[in-house]
């Protein structure tokens, strides 16, 4: 069988392959995911820095944050989604739910964190620090700086809601099938220009500036890229999505049909095996990703104490993660039409496979290789063990942002919009949570019996490398399922005897 001819030429279809006439639907889209992302990228690190470097904490206390804060919100935070969703619609749960955000990191920024001392038990905290065994550290530095932990689990819900659940949701309602491939090439350009951005962006305030006016500065870029995000939505919606096709994301509850509550959406998604793959994917990626995370943060609050070296650092691993994530999202089209959507989506689990590998590694053995390593270098294994962790987190992500985001966001277009809202809400919403949660259960387990995450890293490594073969495992089974899906759904639009590719486009013999 031979493709259809490509309705660019060579160079179009590798930088811009968009019609004119859908410039008014994907260019405010890009907008809105570029400042998204921005936000999202300067929140991942202002988070991080706040709590691993606050008073008497460190890299252990984000497994306990993960477990005792965060997947509580998160369950708490999909209910309130869902009520949202059952009562408005879709446009104005985006309006409701960004205006959230926007509020508590200006209240955080400005009320909360110049009265931290006030606010922060620290006696209490001393007393419980006496009492309870070295393993406990992390959950004592969770109590102790309540509204660092408070502010560290809204900004991850920033990612899990407002760029998973609420943006990638409204992209799937708008998208069709056979403009995916294309439109989420753009996206992913567009998300990773925002990591790139956001890393300088973020360098320059920092440079000359103490944390709490960095701080200050950083808060305001997030809450005008936010405002920004807003009105780009609002013009999709008032002056693009108005014909009748995109009547759900308008139209009032009792226009609309019953949606599934919480408790069915969770069952909807048990009895079918195709958003269990999916939910494999998101929780096997969190997963490995919280696990080797954790350990390379300890490396690195160690080589950097100080709130503003830490921070920097954090910003340039942001931006070659951006860098790497555009080179890759600029051959996205390209990847899936030559090599489908099976193997395109095994390239994330592959890649951490072998990053993860040489990390891990490396962590083993530095103790031997030490003297080497000053000798050749000039520099400590400590330093080695933070840039190969550096390397493994831009890579992860790069291939996250760029081919593991496109590829999951592919796979619930074919669904149905019922299905589409509540599944993705469960499995964004939550099941992100859950591998990062578990991630963050087996090092709190580790702790308990090792003390320290360094001394704990190998087991941690034995781990990631039996998640990733069950992550490999459900790209295998999904694929095949979403080409079966894909191509009954071609058949029943283009006729039965027409045959589509991967992605429903139809093919000719």
């Amino acid at each position: 069988m031979i493709q259809a001819t490509p309705a660019f030429g060579k160079l179009r279809s590798f930088l811009w392959p968009i019609y004119r006439h859908e410039y008014r639907k994907i260019i405010p889209m890009m907008i809105m995911l570029f400042l998204i992302c921005f936000d999202y990228s300067i929140l991942r690190n202002v988070k991080d820095t706040i709590v691993v470097t606050a008073k008497s904490s460190g890299a252990e206390v984000i497994p306990f944050i993960k477990v005792w804060v965060l997947l509580p919100m998160a369950i708490i935070f999909t209910y309130i989604f869902t009520k949202l969703s059952n009562r408005y619609s879709q446009e104005k749960v985006f309006y409701i739910t960004i205006s959230f955000f926007l509020v508590f990191f200006a209240l955080f920024t400005f009320v909360f964190y110049p009265f931290r001392e006030f606010l922060h038990p620290h006696q209490l905290a001393d007393s419980m620090e006496y009492f309870l065994p070295a393993g406990f550290k992390g959950f004592i530095a969770m109590f102790r700086n309540w509204t660092f932990t408070l502010f560290y689990v809204v900004c991850e819900l920033w990612g899990s809601t407002v760029l998973s659940v609420l943006f990638w949701g409204f992209a799937n309602e708008v998208t069709k099938l056979q403009e995916a491939r294309r439109f989420y090439t753009m996206l992913g350009i567009a998300s990773s220009i925002a990591g790139i951005c956001a890393g300088f962006a973020a360098n320059a305030v920092t440079t000359g500036q103490d944390w709490e006016r960095t701080l200050q500065i950083l808060i305001a870029m997030i809450i005008l890229g936010g405002l920004i995000s807003i009105a780009a939505f609002y013009w999709l919606n008032t002056r693009v999505l108005i014909d009748e096709s995109f009547h759900d994301l308008h139209a009032p509850i009792e226009k609309k049909q019953k949606k599934l509550s919480i408790r069915e959406s969770f069952t909807y998604l048990y009895n079918s095996k195709y958003l269990v793959c999916i939910a494999l994917l998101v929780l096997c990626y969190n997963l490995i990703i919280n696990l080797v995370e954790i350990v390379w943060k300890d490396q690195l609050k160690q080589l950097y104490p100080s709130a503003t070296d830490y921070n920097r650092y954090m910003n340039y691993t942001t931006s070659i993660i951006g860098f790497f994530a555009s080179i890759v999202s600029l051959f996205m089209s390209k990847l899936i039409s030559r090599f489908g959507w099976t193997r395109t989506a095994l390239i994330t689990p592959v890649i951490m496979l072998i990053t993860s590998a040489g990390f891990f590694i490396f962590m083993l053995f530095r103790h031997n290789i030490a003297d080497p390593i000053i000798s050749l270098t000039g520099t400590t294994p400590l330093a080695i063990a933070a840039l190969f962790g550096a390397a493994q987190v831009c890579l992860s992500k790069a291939c996250k942002y760029s081919v593991f985001d496109s590829t999951k966001e592919m796979t619930f277009i074919p669904l149905s919009h019922e299905c589409r809202l509540k599944g993705k809400a469960a499995i964004d919403g939550v099941g992100s949570r859950l591998g990062k949660s578990g991630g963050s259960l087996i090092h709190q387990g580790l702790l308990l019996f090792f003390t320290t995450v360094s001394v704990s890293a190998p087991y941690v490594g034995a781990i990631v490398v039996f998640v990733i073969i069950a992550w490999i495992a459900a790209v295998r089974s999904l694929g095949q399922q979403f080409a079966t899906l894909v191509g009954e759904q071609g058949r029943k639009e283009l006729g039965e005897d027409t045959v589509v590719d991967e992605l429903g486009s139809p093919v000719r013999t």
